[in-house]
């Protein structure tokens, strides 16, 4: 098993707990959602995995912020050290006795790396196929590619979420509506900034990037256009990663990662810029490109809004090698 046992037991890990833990109170679940939905929806925005789930997991592999692992180590979806991992570590008796399990500064960082793990673990590549308002088919899913040993794993996620109506945080605007849905009043956000007529060198303009919808076409002298579902820019002269994220309140690193790129890698002015993950698939009806010359999977994947790796799969190549010109490559 590669994550802790889930709600069941962690409720009862929770009668050991020491006694600075103990003496904490008790989350209730709706105050374990109230605090990190915001997370789980931006998290939804990004990878694609459903804020539903998310939180579904959340609550159920740390009992709602209240098992002994995750007050001890932040740690809230169970997830074990893994060869890989070189960050802090706590040792908790699950399958065996004194498992390795991730201990994290925040739970935030917490959230974070349970984001990162779903969308680079090859096994959960099947589930990103789903829509991010199938939770079901997520639910089924996770119990499919082993991420817990719970025979009723996916019935207990999908019983959570409809019970809680965390399904609501799925859908545009699911903040809003999770919270009207419980009677709160929610305060209409301020208009995002209108298209502005600037110079290049105007002062750099912050914008919550979830803030804007299609119908929106420019925001601090960018345009922004949509590609398969996915956003962007078309970077300026002088632009860097940096100067892009503060403007729509992205880190450099994560734009690098939207773009495929690594390292201290810089845009081009010119190039297409985009400001949220790629799919990992293509939604129109085309299947093949014809490769011209000079053609690089990730101009490919830059070009469809796809993630280079799912074209790397698709054709078993290497992003760094350049196509034969005529060459039929697989986008869907």
């Amino acid at each position: 098993m590669i994550f802790s046992r889930t709600a069941i037991l962690l409720g009862g890990i929770v009668l050991f707990a020491s006694a600075p833990a103990a003496a904490q109170s008790r989350l209730t679940r709706e105050e374990y959602v109230e605090r990190y939905k915001s997370i789980a929806v931006a998290h939804m925005e990004r990878y694609g995995i459903p804020a539903s789930i998310t939180m579904a997991q959340g609550l159920l592999e740390s009992n709602a912020g209240n098992s002994w692992l995750s007050r001890q180590s932040n740690n809230h979806f169970g997830i074990k050290c893994k060869r890989d991992w070189t960050g802090d570590r706590v040792y908790h008796d699950d399958d065996a006795k004194g498992e390795c399990f991730r201990s994290y500064p925040t739970v935030e960082d917490s959230y974070d790396d349970h984001a990162r793990f779903l969308d680079s673990q090859p096994r959960y590549d099947s589930l990103f196929a789903y829509s991010s308002t199938d939770y079901r088919s997520w639910a089924r899913g996770l119990k499919a590619a082993g991420y817990a040993t719970a025979p009723d794993y996916a019935e207990r996620l999908v019983r959570i979420i409809e019970e809680n109506r965390l399904y609501l945080l799925d859908r545009e605007n699911g903040e809003r509506l999770y919270a009207e849905s419980r009677g709160i009043a929610v305060p209409l956000p301020d208009a995002p900034c209108a298209a502005p007529r600037v110079p290049e060198a105007a002062a750099e303009c912050p914008i919550d990037p979830d803030a804007f919808g299609v119908t929106i076409n420019g925001h601090c002298g960018y345009t922004v256009g949509m590609t398969n579902g996915v956003h962007h820019i078309t970077a300026r002269a002088g632009d860097t990663f940096e100067s892009i994220g503060r403007n729509f309140r992205i880190s450099a690193s994560n734009l690098r990662r939207f773009n495929d790129l690594r390292g201290t890698a810089q845009p081009a002015a010119g190039d297409r810029i985009y400001i949220e993950r790629k799919k990992r698939h293509w939604e129109g009806g085309t299947l093949l490109h014809t490769a011209r010359e000079g053609e690089t999977v990730r101009i490919l994947a830059q070009r469809y809004g796809i993630r280079s790796r799912s074209i790397e799969k698709l054709n078993r190549l290497d992003r760094r090698t350049a196509l034969t010109e005529g060459a039929q490559v697989k986008i869907r």
